[in-house]
């Protein structure tokens, strides 16, 4: 048996054929698909079905982040909205026996589908069906935000008054845990964000990591479609335009130097896929909204991938990483920065803020 990083393979073998028995077949064979970003996840055969283990990340974590019973919590609630997620089996606290992986995990059914994150993979699709699945991105964004999380038992999922705030001060905090360097950028950035925090006016489920690479993709005889929105770990409730500005900032980052390189995107307008802009019009038309201005969103989803990168680099250079590419992650930090100041420097406002914002729950 290969062993895995983070994870014991026999132990979950046991595990399983305990808790799930008629998930259990043959011994598990689990190889890390995610190695240390953010929460560690493992592809895991051997099952009845194709199974994802997820944990959180080795060595150095802000203390409130990577709560597996969180993560695990939003997928199962959303099982039944028009939100495509994977269906969950399982979340275990495993910090006392230390049997599989010492810490809480959660289980999951392995959607069917791959992730597009490489330019290259696009030559399999035409033009037209990558600006569809684009534009699907954005309105199942929108269908998320239109989930009532009472409806679904989140009411209690997060605090969304002061929100906003909250969020500023939790990356404060994240960054402080992870200063192992000066980032005069980065602390620019948080200044500046910290002084014009906009007023919200929604509150929904917020995704908070929501970009292309975060979807798998599968392909039907109509094209290609999304199967699975993956990755739930900083959900919670607040202001969803939260969301706009990550997919913001994830489509554009091959224009960041050195963005392309060490945060892979597919996203390729010459390949055929739309705008961003195209991708706030589908929002907008879904949600049936007005959608403002986007600055100070998407500046501050720049400085959360920033302080989320220096916390990489941190545990890089600690020897807490698993897997490769974590050597350049540093680097982009203060260009990351730069971009965010820019953003919320910018003399011309985003083209959605000629309309008001209409309240919508």
């Amino acid at each position: 048996m290969t062993a895995v990083p983070g994870l014991d393979a026999g132990g979950l073998s046991a595990w399983l054929a305990e808790a799930h028995p008629d998930l259990a077949r043959d011994e598990l064979i689990a190889t890390v698909i995610a190695g240390g970003r953010s929460n560690l996840t493992y592809a895991v055969d051997g099952a009845t079905m194709p199974l994802i283990v997820r944990r959180p990340p080795l060595g150095h974590v802000l203390s409130s982040a990577h709560d597996m019973r969180r993560e695990h919590r939003v997928i199962s609630a959303l099982a039944q909205t028009a939100v495509p997620v994977p269906r969950v089996i399982d979340v275990v606290d495993d910090t006392a026996e230390a049997r599989v992986t010492g810490t809480v995990f959660f289980v999951m059914e392995r959607a069917p589908g791959r992730v597009l994150a490489h330019r290259a993979q696009n030559a399999a699709y035409p033009p037209e069906a990558l600006r569809r699945l684009s534009l699907d991105l954005a309105r199942h964004l929108a269908d998320l935000h239109a989930v009532d999380p009472a409806a679904v038992g989140l009411a209690d999922f997060g605090r969304p008054d002061g929100y906003l705030d909250r969020q500023l001060a939790t990356w404060r905090r994240q960054l402080e845990a992870s200063r192992s360097r000066e980032t005069p950028q980065l602390d620019a950035l948080q200044e500046s964000l910290a002084g014009g925090i906009p007023s919200s006016t929604r509150t929904g489920i917020v995704h908070g990591d929501y970009r292309l690479d975060n979807a798998l993709v599968v392909d039907d005889a109509d094209g290609p479609r999304i199967s699975a929105i993956l990755d739930w770990e900083m959900a919670t409730l607040g202001d969803p335009l939260v969301d706009l500005g990550i997919l913001a900032l994830y489509w554009n980052i091959a224009e960041l130097p050195g963005g392309d390189g060490a945060v892979p995107s597919a996203v390729d307008p010459d390949a055929g896929y739309a705008t961003f802009d195209e991708l706030v019009d589908a929002y907008a038309e879904q949600a049936g909204i007005a959608v403002p201005d986007l600055r100070w969103y998407r500046a501050f989803a720049a400085y959360k991938l920033a302080v989320i990168l220096e916390g990489i680099h941190f545990r890089y250079q600690a020897g807490a990483t698993v897997g490769e590419g974590f050597e350049r992650m540093g680097a982009l930090v203060e260009p990351l920065a730069g971009l965010g100041r820019r953003t919320l420097d910018a003399r011309t406002p985003d083209t959605r803020t000629a309309e008001p914002r209409r309240e919508v729950h």
